[in-house]
């Protein structure tokens, strides 16, 4: 099995979760003793937290670059960034390194591509909603995205960093969720991306009123495939 390198932290409880979707899945298609070799490198998430200026991701890309080089130096064939926030950055890291990144986008758009769904809906932080970075990876192969909606965009956010980030979630939280969710059934959207790795703490991604493409698991199950040699 090769060595894979998590940049991790962002928030901790995403890093768990990473932790055993990872160790199931390769126990599940290696057998109930094996374990992944796998490397984490876990960050302080408080100084990476709500960035806004230039200068804000430039110091984040510099965190995550540093903590990528030293995942490659540890041994680490494939690196994968546990946070979709963070992948705006992402070039900047993969370009530290020699060693392949994930693109936590790239694997959820592969994902949806395998099941043929085109019509979606996007929801994590306020710069995934937003900003290109995320949104061009899907819409680049060919998965229309319904467009957000600010006042959706804050009360996620709010739920996400007031919430989820510290490993709590609200039953009015929960509420509003599946509000959301079957509000975007009503507006159109055939599936529902959570892009966000803490949303699977409030989003019942086996039984909703659509198809949930979880980040996380997808994520992690790109990382079982190259441990075990299947990219």
């Amino acid at each position: 099995m090769r060595k894979i390198g998590l940049i991790g932290g962002l928030s901790w409880y995403s890093t768990r979760t990473y932790y055993e979707h990872i160790q199931r899945g390769i126990q599940a298609r290696a057998g109930l003793t094996a374990s992944a070799p796998l490397l984490i490198e876990s960050l302080d998430a408080s100084s990476l937290m709500r960035l806004s200026s230039a200068q804000d991701w430039e110091r984040a890309a510099a965190t995550l670059s540093d903590s990528a080089k030293r995942l490659e130096d540890g041994g680490a064939t494939a690196i994968l960034i546990g946070a979709n926030s963070m992948h705006k950055v992402y070039d900047q890291v993969a370009d530290a390194v020699s060693v392949p990144m994930l693109h936590i986008a790239e694997c959820v758009a592969d994902a949806m591509v395998a099941q043929e769904m085109q019509h979606a809906a996007l929801i994590g932080t306020r710069n995934v909603m937003l900003d290109t970075f995320y949104r061009q990876k899907l819409i680049a192969r060919d998965i229309e995205l319904l467009p957000p909606n600010l006042a959706r965009v804050e009360t996620l956010d709010r739920i996400i960093y007031e919430e989820l980030m510290f490993g709590k979630a609200t039953r009015q939280s929960e509420r509003e969720l599946r509000s959301i969710i079957t509000v975007l059934q009503q507006e159109g959207a055939k599936a529902v991306v959570l892009g966000c790795t803490e949303l699977e703490m409030i989003v019942d991604v086996d039984a909703n009123v659509l198809p949930i493409f979880d980040c996380t698991r997808i994520h992690a199950d790109a990382a079982v495939d190259w441990i075990l040699g299947a990219d």
